[in-house]
């Protein structure tokens, strides 16, 4: 251990050495312990992003309320009493150890050589120079340079499996896009699918940003009073549907084929809803 005094100074760990032990007033130790064990529920609730980080979050919470005094582990009882999950499984959950790889590769420009999975589950062999990692909240994406394809694309993490070694050390590209997450979102949101839908909102963004979430649209800001939406789908009555249940007018600018269809749909729902009997 390193010290230095003053106002300034502090200690400083080396490798290998151990932490003392944490001094926490009442309030800190249970607002940690409260931490944990949301932590350990949203974990629970969406079935975690990574495999195993649950587990681990339950035995930080177990090891702490165990060094917790009698007063200080009544109150964090209480809560745990009275709070339940609505429990479910992620089928996006990532291997920690595919995550660290990746992560390291990124890190040390280094190409990665793995085998992909393509959303219809077809394999694919892959070398890319590894950019940004992405987490959306619910899945986690590489925003990569394909060598074999000469294009930026991003791939989700659950469906890579890497291969040793990693390739050699590259030179790093400009990214596609000034905004990485601007970019993730239309990719993820629209780039990949048959169709590619342009719409104009009569509501500000913030208010269609709380309807649409950014792994399903692309939204820009027009005016106060309007937004652009971009966002896909394989699936003409899908798009129009999903674009009907937000709380706003809008008008499709494209594609035609999505125009005609909502069309279609408009004049067949005006028919399963006789106007209302005249009144006196």
């Amino acid at each position: 251990m390193h010290a230095a005094p003053g106002t300034a100074g502090g200690y400083r760990l080396g490798a290998g050495a151990q932490l003392p032990p944490l001094l926490l007033d009442d309030d800190e130790a249970v607002a940690v312990a409260v931490a944990v064990a949301v932590a350990v529920s949203l974990r629970t609730a969406a079935g975690g992003s990574v495999e195993g980080i649950a587990e681990s979050a339950i035995r930080a919470l177990t090891k702490l309320e165990q060094v917790l005094p009698t007063r200080l582990r009544h109150r964090v009882l209480a809560l745990h009493s009275v709070t339940v999950s609505l429990r479910g499984t992620n089928p996006a959950a990532v291997d920690p150890d595919v995550l660290m790889a990746v992560a390291t590769a990124c890190r040390e420009n280094q190409q990665l050589r793995f085998d992909y999975r393509d959303h219809d589950g077809t394999p694919t062999a892959r070398i890319a120079e590894p950019h940004t990692l992405v987490h959306t909240g619910w899945r986690w994406y590489l925003i990569a340079w394909d060598v074999g394809r000469g294009a930026w694309r991003n791939f989700r993490l659950d469906r890579i499996a890497p291969k040793t070694p990693t390739g050699p050390r590259f030179t790093p590209r400009d990214p596609p896009a000034d905004d990485i997450q601007a970019y993730t979102s239309w990719s993820v949101s629209t780039a990949g699918y048959r169709y590619q839908a342009r719409v104009r909102y009569h509501a500000p963004a913030g208010v269609i940003a709380a309807s649409l979430s950014p792994t399903s649209a692309v939204i820009e800001a027009l005016d106060d009073e309007s937004c652009l939406v971009r966002t896909g789908s394989n699936s003409l009555d899908a798009l129009a549907i999903y674009l009907s249940l937000v709380d706003a007018d809008f008008d499709v600018l494209e594609p035609p084929e999505l125009v005609d269809r909502v069309r279609e749909l408009a004049g067949r729902l005006a028919r399963a809803a006789p106007p209302p009997p005249p009144t006196d």
